[in-house]
């Protein structure tokens, strides 16, 4: 096992998985600019909506660039009410 995560490159070992809740109630062009938005803040790699739970939001992010709270902070300057939920 430990051969198999040496030959992991190290900009995905310091990708980290965060769950996101956002309270308001986004149509599917306002999560789309959400996420076109957040994927472009540097250290954030990936942002999808949760297609049955459309309030939960999966956030990657390089933990060597950004923290969970960085994350958090990026989503309340879109003004979305949003609260971290926790790690993968």
């Amino acid at each position: 096992m430990d051969m198999a995560v040496q030959n992991i490159p190290d900009e995905v070992k310091n990708i980290v998985e965060v769950v996101v809740y956002v309270k308001k109630d986004l149509a599917l062009d306002q999560q789309f600019m959400v996420v076109s938005l957040l994927e472009q803040t540097h250290g954030i790699s990936g942002v999808e909506f949760c297609p049955l739970r459309n309030h939960l939001v999966l956030a990657r992010y390089d933990k060597d660039i950004f923290s969970s709270q960085d994350v958090l902070k990026s989503f309340n300057a879109l003004n979305l009410e949003a609260r971290l939920i926790g790690p993968i």
